[in-house]
């Protein structure tokens, strides 16, 4: 499990991308960070399902988190 600042700053960076989803009628729920700092999401809403949720979840989601934290590996879709 990640440390308590990464998934403070981890949280964080998520709450400031979340207003982007909200209005595609999306979000996305945070779910851990994995012993190989792989950060775990379940979009939800709009998201769910969609067929740009990939592009989104890579080039959005995990583009941004990785400027703001670079520990983090990747980010992961759980469905």
């Amino acid at each position: 499990m990640a440390d308590e600042a990464l998934k403070k700053k981890v949280l964080e960076t998520l709450e400031a991308f979340r207003p982007a989803l909200n209005a595609e009628g999306g979000d996305m729920e945070f779910l851990e960070i994995d012993e190989e700092n792989k950060v775990h999401i379940k979009l939800t809403g709009a998201c769910d399902g969609c067929p740009m949720a990939t592009m989104t979840l890579k080039m959005g989601i995990e583009r941004y988190l990785k400027e703001t934290c670079p520990e983090i590996s990747e980010v992961v879709q759980e469905l």
